[in-house]
């Protein structure tokens, strides 16, 4: 090999592994320098058609963690198998109260199993079933509700504790409605403990309800360790907490996430994903925008 054909070699060589190792960074030159999640609630209608190769299909476009809700009648060694194949660290897991609490020593055994770090209730409980039964009855909560709310996520975060891994709430709207003068979500901060119970802010929800998210995590900075980022059309029909405006992807809707991160990076954030609930076009179209979105924000 002559002297310039091996200049000419090992310049290109120099140039493709340091492209190489770009792009390799890029994927985590994601805000607070976190790999990239998503929350698997975004492709909960193409899961159950081919798990293994969603999942395939989300790692290609630059997602390296991701937060389940539901696994479809997979076994442990199925889904740990998917993920690994995927480059996916599965980091936690959404289960509504309901479910929790039904098979909370199952579902211990089944997260330790797929090495979680983190079991998320996703929708609280009542301490009472309500008498209505319609959706907008079930998101109906006392103050009473809340607090005993609070008391199961401390015996439940306990017990979690012990096997490894820890308990987390994520909210949605009805946190932030003030019932005499005393705003649920910070109730629900101020009585779980925080060696027992974390708390996953999904900012969306946030906003919706009426509330700052940045505002949040400069008040809680040490009680919020993941979020979930998600945006909204604008829109000119009425937004409520049970009618929030429709999805849009990151950076193509109304939420102010610069604003948000900056925030965040003075806080205790461990882990955040993406959630897109609805699209207007193919899923994994959308999911790429909101990637690159996340990729190149900066605060």
């Amino acid at each position: 090999m002559s002297i310039q054909t091996r200049r000419t070699f090992l310049g290109a060589s120099a140039l493709a592994v340091g492209t190489a190792c770009l792009r390799s960074n890029r994927l985590l030159a994601a805000p607070l320098g976190l790999p990239i999640g998503l929350q698997l609630y975004s492709v909960r209608e193409l899961l159950p058609k081919d798990f293994a190769g969603t999942l395939r299909q989300i790692g290609a476009l630059g997602y390296r963690e991701v937060e389940a809700a539901g696994f479809y009648g997979h076994t442990v060694a199925e889904v740990k198998e998917a993920m690994s194949a995927a480059d996916l660290r599965c980091v936690s897991a959404h289960y509504s109260y309901h479910d929790l609490s039904r098979d909370f020593d199952k579902t211990l055994e089944f997260a330790h199993g797929l090495g979680l770090e983190y079991l998320i209730c996703s929708f609280p409980g009542h301490k009472n079933p309500p008498k209505d039964s319609s959706a907008a009855g079930q998101r109906q909560f006392t103050l009473e509700d809340w607090r005993w709310n609070a008391d199961q996520f401390n015996q439940m975060g306990a017990k979690i504790k012990q096997a490894g891994m820890r308990m987390g709430y994520h909210n949605h709207t009805m946190e932030f409605a003030a019932q005499d003068g005393v705003v649920p979500f910070d109730e629900l901060v101020r009585l779980t403990d925080p060696a027992l119970v974390t708390i996953e802010m999904d900012c969306g929800w946030v906003t919706v309800g009426g509330a700052n998210p940045a505002e949040y995590l400069r008040r809680y900075p040490t009680r919020i360790s993941m979020l979930h980022v998600k945006d909204f059309k604008k829109t000119d029909k009425p937004v409520t907490p049970t009618s929030p405006p429709p999805a849009a992807e990151l950076g193509r809707g109304t939420a102010d996430y610069h604003a948000v991160f900056a925030a965040a990076s003075s806080a205790n954030i461990k882990h955040y994903f993406v959630e897109q609930e609805e699209f207007d076009g193919p899923p994994m179209e959308a999911l790429k925008i909101d990637a690159d979105y996340m990729r190149d924000l900066n605060v």
